[in-house]
């Protein structure tokens, strides 16, 4: 959504590294950038004006002037404004003291209402709210329809008395909702309204109608974040005709500028609460200011990362796939495959990747990632037998070609994914080795006295003798060559040393290499021991 805006700020905080401080020259070509690329991503005029106008007066002030790094001090600067424009705060619902809590959708046909109906209705539920999801858009054709198979897909019950078509009155069945969850215990009445193709009284006339018949907690509005400036005109009229509290923002994982997000709240003065980003029911959450202002200046989004994977991955199940390897259990291919699969239910891979910090500059990169790659593991892997799964060191040749027929794949994809499976499981082996949590090898990581790291090191130590003792060729003018080498290294290591090679002492100990010096004050003595008639003892 905010790809224009992202690699814009990207490229002027790059020309701003490396400056040990910033001038007044400085500090206007930012600002100009900044505000070319806000006005390309088609933020409102007055909103551009009041953001350049703070980060100039900050970036001029003693915070940057006295800071360490002034560079990473202005994006500090921009970030913080970035958040303040977006809300500052992540704003909740305001659950009624007595149930049910009425929530009014508002907006403009096409904006999305009656999807956003279900996905707010299914994110209530995974809140442990009983929602109710009331049909009230009695105008347009089918929508009544359209809401009660969302309902269906987010096991939501639907009220819809009317056929709708154009048949019904949404004010009295908006009226009979309220009280038909009140008996049936529902503690969340979700109404969608009707919308139109622009800005009309009758609609507003409705829509008041409604809110004077329920009396809703709250008023959402509805905006479709690719229409750019007309999100900003629309809001207007909606604040001063109906009014609302919170805005709900649609269609954030288009390929629109992101304009609308960055201008609604700072005109209308109304928090954006909620923020649809897919076509699927759980493609929805509340808004957070902070990280979207992060996902903007390419600082990732891990926090909405942890929340997905604390959502979809069931815990039981992570605590036998932990368990199973700090026992020491082999890693075979059918966990491979649970853990592809639990990976693949937080959403497309693309997605999960534009999350982490610094992605931006990989965007060509991950729109190339192939979701179809996964589906070939997974078709490989499931044409295998349990035993081949549990020891893929039986797949000789033939079980192989029998593999890559039965997935649909070729010989060479089946070679490919076991080797990369038994690198993996080695490297798992090597940490399970290295004792605790720590680092095989690594001083003071819990890993040091491990069998891992053991034999790491007898491995090395091995690699390094055979290279000492290399073997004399068999070829004589190759090994004559051989010992000439030998000859010139011992002789180039004896003009550096001065003669063979000594015991070497520690550094700071003194003694260049190569030679056995000892530390000023001990000097050299006869036969080589050190002379002691400088040594100073204390005094009693």
């Amino acid at each position: 959504m905010f790809e224009t805006l992202s690699d814009r700020l990207s490229s002027v905080f790059t020309s701003l590294r490396g400056k040990g401080r910033l001038s007044e020259e400085d500090i206007n070509t930012t600002a100009r950038e900044i505000r070319l690329a806000l006005l390309e991503a088609d933020v409102a005029l007055p909103v551009v004006r009041t953001f350049i106008a703070r980060i100039k007066e900050r970036a001029r002030g003693t915070e940057v002037s006295k800071a360490l790094n002034p560079a990473q001090q202005v994006i500090k600067i921009v970030n913080e404004e970035l958040v303040e424009i977006l809300g500052g705060q992540t704003r909740d619902i305001r659950y009624a003291k007595t149930p049910p809590t009425v929530i009014m959708l508002a907006g403009l046909q096409g904006s999305g209402k009656t999807t956003l109906a279900g996905k707010l209705a299914r994110w209530l539920v995974a809140e442990r709210n009983t929602p109710l999801l009331v049909a009230a858009d009695l105008q347009r054709p089918n929508a009544v329809t359209q809401l009660q198979v969302l309902g269906e897909r987010a096991e939501v019950p639907v009220f819809s008395p009317e056929p709708g078509n154009g048949v019904g009155d949404p004010v009295a069945v908006a009226r009979e909702s309220v009280e038909y969850a009140r008996r049936q215990n529902h503690n969340v009445v979700i109404i969608d309204t009707a919308g139109r193709l622009g800005v009309d009284e009758e609609m507003m006339r409705q829509a008041a109608d409604i809110r004077d018949a329920v009396s809703p907690d709250e008023i959402l509005f509805v905006v479709d974040a690719m229409i750019g400036q007309d999100a900003v005109t629309t809001a207007e009229a909606f604040r001063d005709g109906v009014g609302y509290d919170a805005v709900a923002l649609t269609k954030l994982d288009g390929d629109a500028r992101g304009g609308a997000a960055l201008s609604v709240r700072h005109v209308t003065d109304r928090p954006i609460m909620f923020a649809s980003t897919g076509e699927k029911l759980d493609d929805f959450d509340l808004f957070h200011p902070d990280r979207m202002a992060s996902r903007i200046l390419d600082m990732g989004d891990m926090l909405t990362l942890i929340e997905q994977a604390q959502r979809t991955f069931d815990e039981s199940e992570a605590e036998d796939m932990a368990k199973k390897l700090a026992s020491g259990d082999d890693f075979t291919l059918e966990d491979f495959l649970e853990q592809m699969q639990m990976v693949r239910k937080l959403g497309p891979i693309g997605n999960l990747l534009g999350m982490m910090p610094g992605m931006g500059q990989m965007r060509d990169q991950i729109s190339n990632v192939d979701e179809k790659d996964l589906d070939r593991i997974t078709a490989i892997i499931r044409s295998m037998t349990p035993a081949e799964r549990a020891n893929p060191k039986m797949i000789n040749g033939s079980r192989r070609l029998r593999i890559a027929n039965g997935s649909g794949t070729q010989v060479s994809d089946v070679n490919g994914l076991i080797t990369r499976f038994f690198d993996a499981q080695k490297m798992l082996r090597q940490m399970k080795g290295g004792g605790g949590s720590g680092m095989p090898g690594m001083p003071g990581m819990g890993g040091g006295g491990g069998r891992g790291a053991r034999k790491a090191q007898q491995a090395a130590a091995k690699k390094r003798a055979n290279k000492k003792g290399k073997q004399r060729s068999g070829n004589p003018q190759k090994a004559r060559q051989q010992e000439a080498e030998k000859a010139a290294e011992r002789e180039r290591r004896r003009e550096e040393g001065g003669g063979e090679q000594s015991p070497q002492l520690p550094p700071g100990l003194g003694g260049a290499p190569g030679g056995s010096q000892l530390p000023p004050g001990l000097g050299g003595g006869k036969d080589g021991m050190p002379d002691l008639s400088n040594l100073r003892l204390p005094k009693e």
